[in-house]
């Protein structure tokens, strides 16, 4: 063995035995928390008396609208009106053929005259007990009857002249002259422009805190980006089954030029302010079970809670049922999140 490898020997063994020894701890190595709390941002309940603006949509049409029909047939001989024409209370719509009516009220004069003189002959008979008494009751039934007889062909023959009900315009022309109508045929339909309203759906949630009277506006999609006053006239009394909305009809004041019914309108309705818990839209979370969020419980856990929704107002949804004011509910940190873990607030 050479001097060179003899030397090296005690160097080589000390390394062996170094190597053989215990490692020595690394800080990187050293022992961590076995769990770490939850980042999560959070907010404190409390209600707030708040005004709900609502944008619903909606349509003009007329509340005062006359659908025209005959209650006598035959032809029609006079019919001058067309759609857009503006008529006054008591002008003539449409005129009927009545020459068969008054051939048949001159009958009926002819038998009233008939009845008079027969009543007046028996009476006069009567005086002298040439007749007798049951004899002038009859007469005098048959006097009635033809007066009767005669009122009746009157009033049939008044129904061949339709007049306007009211100032108008006409919205609809059925017919044409020279055409033959049976009887309850729809000749025309005439509007009142002042009876032009709004009528909007609105949901069973917002129903209960609006009025009649209550101020509201609106636009006409025709018309441009100009909003017009107006008000709640009339609040139906029932819901549409399946989407439980109701109908709220809005009164402009004044109408605007060039608003016209079937016009597409956007009303936006303003409720009273009601107190309300409102937390913010992201907190409120949904799955299969329903609706629920996440709250901070007394010993900083998480935990969770069913509620029940209501109106959105904005970026805020309200809670009608679940929650009560001054919990604190997790609106941020919800991936990871699970029932009974450690919450840190880093913001409120």
């Amino acid at each position: 063995m050479s001097r060179a490898l003899r030397a090296a020997q005690p160097l080589v063994l000390a390394l062996l035995l170094g190597g053989c020894g215990e490692e020595t701890p690394s800080p990187a190595r050293a022992a961590r928390p076995a769990s770490q709390a939850h980042l999560v941002a959070a907010l404190q309940v409390a209600p707030s008396a708040v005004p709900i603006t609502h944008e619903r949509p909606g349509s003009l049409r007329y509340r005062r609208l006359v659908r025209v029909f005959n209650q006598e047939e035959g032809r029609i001989t006079a019919l001058a009106l067309y759609e857009g024409d503006r008529v006054e209370r008591g002008q003539l719509l449409v005129a009927l053929d009545d020459r068969l009516l008054e051939a048949e009220i001159a009958a009926a004069h002819a038998t009233l005259e008939q009845a008079e003189l027969d009543l007046k002959r028996l009476e006069d008979l009567r005086a002298r007990r040439a007749v007798s008494e049951s004899e002038v009751s009859l007469a005098r039934t048959a006097l009635r009857v033809a007066r009767a007889e005669l009122e009746l062909l009157e009033t049939r023959r008044s129904f061949t002249r339709i007049a306007a009900p009211f100032a108008g315009v006409i919205t609809e022309r059925l017919v044409e002259p020279g055409d033959f109508v049976s009887k309850n045929t729809q000749l025309l339909a005439l509007a009142d422009p002042d009876s032009l309203i709004a009528e909007v759906a609105a949901s069973e949630l917002l129903l209960p805190h609006l009025a009649v009277g209550d101020a509201a506006s609106l636009r006409i999609d025709a018309l441009g980006a100009q909003r017009f006053a107006a008000r709640v006239l009339r609040i139906h009394p029932s819901l549409e089954r399946r989407t439980r909305q109701g109908i709220v009809e809005l009164a402009l004041d004044p109408i605007p030029a060039g608003a016209r019914a079937g016009q597409f309108v956007r009303a936006r309705l303003e409720s009273a302010p009601v107190a309300r818990l409102l937390i913010p839209f992201n907190a409120l979370r949904r799955d299969r079970q329903g609706e629920f969020v996440w709250l901070i419980d007394a010993h900083g856990r998480a935990t969770r809670r069913a509620v029940r929704s209501g109106l959105q107002v904005e970026d805020r949804v309200e809670i009608r049922d679940g929650l009560a004011p001054g919990e604190r509910v997790i609106t941020r940190g919800f991936l990871g999140l699970r029932a009974g873990k450690a919450v840190d607030v880093v913001s409120d």
